[in-house]
């Protein structure tokens, strides 16, 4: 007998839910096979066979919360495989044979699927709203609320893991931190004029789109050098001055948002940010990213311009002392040289961990990623 446990789930993460049973008890498993689902605050995950057999029992349910170690189920690998075509495999803890699981079920998210089973949802009359027409939660409620007898209709929902964790580690970075937001304002017509003049030749030579984002992480890598207390955190009495740059990029995806975690960005060309913010883009949306993705970051971006957003206040993500929040770009009149003109502005906001960081130093980051964008040949000069 071999126990299905709870694998390691990565850094800072200890708890799991047991999002849906891939395999049922008396049905045949080979190695590498995928058993059951896990949703943890950062991803959902497999958990695969490590040994062929048959599940012989199941001992968490969906929706139970489970920790790293504990057994999940137990694998029998002496039990001989069915007959081909004669196996009866039965419902956890039941007698009658088990339907293998629909199809239209695996287009959809755990969340999903956890939503529509709770409220006697077809999912396979659902079309979609995500990348390749998967079947998101917000699409399982629409049905229901189009369906929802009367007015005045409440619904109550368990939190995700990921909800929850997001709803406790914002409240305990606003406790643990002594949290202050500076603000400025940048005028984008420089990036956005390069841009618009190298965009085709920069997409034939390395495939891919200019995008905004990737300046502001190289710009961010010059800033955090010449303030390396925004790229460090605390460990007791002990300040950590990280001397490499983890960039974490903030997604927001069903459930929550995830920060995925560009590595060693001082050594990364435009072309492999672009290809590597756009990769985790597609990944998140597809809910394929890994917990090692997820997995450490000194300094995080954070985006809410591509929501609209024109000026917020980001909040830390611990244990990092500095986030930079980016937002829309907008046509304002300001005045240059005498001269009222045109141009297009974005707010930017630095969120920082006032107990290693002074204001001063704070400002004058803020300050310096301003004059970056504003004349991105200082990114020659620096590199």
């Amino acid at each position: 007998m071999t126990n299905i446990v709870v694998p390691e789930l990565g850094e800072s993460v200890v708890e799991a839910r047991v999002a849906r049973w891939l395999k049922k008890e008396g049905d045949r498993v080979e190695v590498g096979e995928p058993i059951v689902e896990l949703e943890t605050e950062k991803v959902d995950l497999e958990v695969n066979a490590e040994r062929g057999g048959v599940i012989a029992s199941i001992k968490r349910k969906e929706g139970e919360d489970v920790k790293i170690g504990e057994v999940l189920g137990v694998v029998d690998e002496s039990a001989a495989a069915p007959a081909k075509g004669t196996a009866k495999a039965t419902e956890p803890g039941g007698n009658g044979p088990a339907a293998a699981p629909p199809a239209e079920d695996k287009r959809a998210t755990p969340t999903a699927r956890r939503i529509a089973k709770e409220h006697d949802v077809n999912l396979g009359e659902l079309q979609g709203s995500g990348p390749t027409g998967r079947v998101m939660k917000e699409d399982v409620q629409r049905v229901i609320a189009r369906h929802a007898p009367g007015e005045r209709v409440e619904e109550r929902q368990r939190m995700t893991k990921r909800r929850a964790t997001i709803a406790r580690r914002l409240v305990e970075a606003q406790h643990n931190a002594a949290m202050l937001t500076t603000f400025n304002e940048i005028d984008m017509t420089a990036i956005m004029a390069l841009r618009e003049r190298r965009k085709e030749a920069f997409k034939q030579q390395h495939g891919v789109g200019l995008g905004i984002a990737s300046f502001f992480v190289k710009v961010s890598v010059a800033a955090l050098r010449a303030f390396p207390q925004l790229n460090a955190e605390i460990q007791g009495d002990e300040i950590v001055l990280k001397r490499y740059y983890d960039i974490g990029m903030a997604v927001g995806v069903e459930g929550g948002l995830v920060v995925p975690v560009l590595r060693g960005t001082d050594r990364m060309s435009f072309a492999e940010v672009e290809h590597a913010i756009r990769d985790y883009a597609k990944r998140a949306a597809d809910g394929t990213l890994t917990l090692q993705d997820l997995a450490g970051g000194t300094f995080t971006i954070t985006n809410g311009g591509v929501f609209g957003s024109l000026l917020s206040t980001p909040i830390l993500n611990p244990p990092q002392v500095g986030i930079l929040g980016l937002h829309k770009i907008q046509d304002r009149a300001v005045a240059v040289n005498g001269q009222v003109v045109v141009r297009p502005m974005m707010y930017v906001a630095l969120s920082y961990d006032h107990r290693i960081v002074d204001g001063r130093e704070a400002v004058q980051f803020l300050v310096k990623i301003k004059e970056f964008i504003e004349d991105p040949g200082h990114l020659l000069l620096e590199s």
